[in-house]
């Protein structure tokens, strides 16, 4: 079986970290595709523009809303969807305040787009890279690869 491997980009939503004025050494999603099956890890995605700043500071709910757009287009990007995504992480800089409200978002979120089975998801209290930046989420989609003639 063969294994392919590729960096994944949404230079829209996100530039690329490796590109910041202090640059960063990770992809923003690592696409791999084997025996007609791909998955796309996507790394920690916060509320962050187009070039590299937060945006949304101090305010969780615009932050989660950001993250969540970042991610959608990240999957977008390689042809997924939210119904591609098996699981989840969040890191919060305070779990004990935000917990509650993280999971009132993300269900929200979830409800728009259309979910009925929700991926898998842990909750991790964390120092995040920025002060800033109080949530970030990971996600794993895994997904049948289209045929390409």
């Amino acid at each position: 079986m063969t294994v392919t491997k590729k960096p994944v980009s949404a230079k829209n939503t996100l530039n690329e970290a490796y590109d910041y004025e202090n640059p960063v050494p990770f992809s923003r999603a690592f696409r791999v595709d084997a025996g007609g099956v791909t998955q796309l890890f996507i790394s920690g995605t916060a509320s962050v523009d187009e070039n590299g700043n937060t945006v949304h500071a101090g305010d969780l709910e615009k932050q989660c809303k950001r993250m969540f757009r970042n991610v959608t287009l990240l999957l977008e990007a390689e042809g997924a969807t939210w119904r591609d995504v098996v699981k989840t992480v969040f890191y919060h800089r305070d779990i004990d305040r935000d917990y509650i409200d993280v999971c009132r978002y993300r269900t929200e979120f979830f409800n728009e787009v259309g979910l009925k089975q929700y991926p898998a998801s842990v909750g991790v209290e964390a120092r995040l890279c920025r002060s800033d930046l109080l949530i970030e989420m990971e996600a794993l989609a895994i997904y049948q690869t289209p045929a390409t003639s």
